[in-house]
């Protein structure tokens, strides 16, 4: 079985080490399949890049135990080699819980850990650490420790004899060296299309696998699963369409690129035919379009040109008007207010479907439970379902509450009504994978076949 890489928190360099094994094994000519435990889209972006297949997620809050199973055999199985990097630290989940962490993970997988230590201020006390993590759940197991941020011969072996003490195996000692260091944001990792020197980033994560890493004891840690029957998907309510697909609209740009696989094969399965779609580029919608979906993204960091892209904004009004559904989650929400603020805290128009300006706040983030408030385009009332929201602007909105989605209720933030939402719209923060969520993808598809396709004016 593979291994599920981790750490003790955020920044230790667990992303580093599964890029670093990716690469070389893409250099090797091997189908490394990579996966990410949790909501997130950025560094799957990366694996992705650096595998040469496209990462999978596995969140157990989003999209239940069975369905992570299912996933990691059917897509693991596919590759000659598989790897999972983990979320936060090992043990962090749904508050302050291990409910959804990658220790969660692990245990449902039976995935042995290996765990990436960010060592670059400490010495004896590292046995301390490990020990406390290999002890803390006796359900896991600790395949051994790759060290990060080593300064030093003398100070890998410090660290080697301080593990040595509990018989714990080290798998690597990494150097401490800024040109190690990935990119980030305010919301995480650089986007994988906009890190520069692709291919030279690309060897030298390569090359930091071949030289600094046990490969001898690692590689049979990438074991792919073994392959499984292949499961048919789950026909729609009432069959497959019988009729030809219908094309909808995905934004799909440098503001717009948060969303898993799953989206849009679950849409194809639904007899729909998804064509991308760039409002950046002030783009028109897809002649004959019958839908928009509007993923989330950093539209903030774009706001000027996006208000710029009159052609586009234009366009979604025009498919508002006309009825078509139109699906929008987090950065694809922003787009449909009267106004954005930029990172400079200039207030840029934008589409005007929504009553609210959005400007730069605070921090929200965590797993939320929605019950939705009445029956709408892709929810029905008496629903219970599991999203993230992970955003750093904020809403000034007017009545917001006479069109409020859903309720939301998360751990350490108090129980509020949100997003926007009617027969033809979904307009949220909240971001749903709809491995989780099946029906939503069917009402899209069933909503879109109802109405007329989109001429444009």
């Amino acid at each position: 079985m593979p291994c599920l890489i981790a750490a003790p928190a955020s920044g230790s360099g667990k992303t580093l080490v599964s890029l670093a094994l990716a690469a070389l094994a893409r250099r090797r000519g091997l189908n490394l399949q990579t996966f990410k435990v949790g909501p997130d889209y950025l560094d799957p972006q990366l694996l992705s890049l650096a595998s040469g297949r496209a990462c999978r997620n596995l969140d157990a809050l989003l999209c239940g135990e069975d369905w992570l199973r299912q996933s990691f055999q059917r897509h693991g199985s596919q590759g000659d080699l598989c790897l999972v990097e983990g979320v936060m630290g090992l043990f962090d989940g749904k508050g302050p819980s291990a409910e959804g962490s990658s220790a969660h993970v692990a245990a449902l997988l039976q995935l042995p850990v290996v765990l990436v230590v960010e060592a670059s201020r400490q010495a004896g006390s590292l046995a301390a650490l490990v020990r406390g993590f290999r002890d803390h759940d006796p359900q896991l197991s600790i395949a051994g420790v790759v060290l990060n941020g080593v300064g030093s011969a003398r100070h890998e072996a410090l660290l080697r004899e301080a593990l040595a003490s509990i018989a714990m195996p080290v798998l690597g000692a990494l150097p401490r060296h800024s040109s190690l260091e990935l990119p980030s944001r305010h919301l995480g990792l650089l986007p994988a299309h906009e890190l520069e020197d692709v291919q030279t980033r690309l060897e030298a994560w390569a090359e930091l696998a071949q030289e600094h890493l046990d490969l001898e004891q690692l590689w049979p840690l990438l074991s792919a699963p073994p392959p499984a029957e292949p499961a048919p998907p789950p026909a729609p309510p009432g069959g497959w369409p019988s009729e030809a697909p219908i094309k909808v609209a995905l934004a799909s740009d440098a503001a717009f690129h948060f969303r898993y696989p799953e989206a849009i094969e679950l849409l194809e399965q639904n007899g729909l035919t998804v064509e991308a779609w760039s409002p950046l580029a002030d783009e028109p919608l897809p002649s004959d379009c019958r839908g928009v979906i509007l993923p989330g993204g950093y539209p903030e960091l774009h706001a000027g040109s996006l208000s710029a892209s009159q052609r586009s904004l234009s366009a979604l009004r025009q498919a508002r008007a006309m009825g078509l559904p139109i699906y929008a989650e987090c950065g694809g929400l922003l787009l449909l207010g009267r106004g954005l603020e930029d990172q400079q805290g200039v207030l840029h128009p934008m589409a005007d479907l929504l009553p609210f300006q959005a400007r730069r706040g605070s921090l929200s983030l965590g797993y939320r439970q929605a019950s939705p408030l009445g029956d709408g385009l892709v929810l029905r009332q008496g629903e219970t379902l599991w999203g993230h929201e992970f955003h750093r602007w904020q809403l000034d909105a007017e009545n917001a509450e006479d069109s409020s989605l859903w309720q939301l209720e998360g751990w350490g933030s108090p129980a509020r009504r949100e997003g926007w939402g009617d027969g033809q719209l979904h307009a949220s923060w909240l971001h749903l994978h709809w491995g989780g969520c099946p029906a939503i993808p069917q009402r899209f598809a069933a909503a879109a076949r109802q109405v007329s396709p989109l001429v444009p004016d």
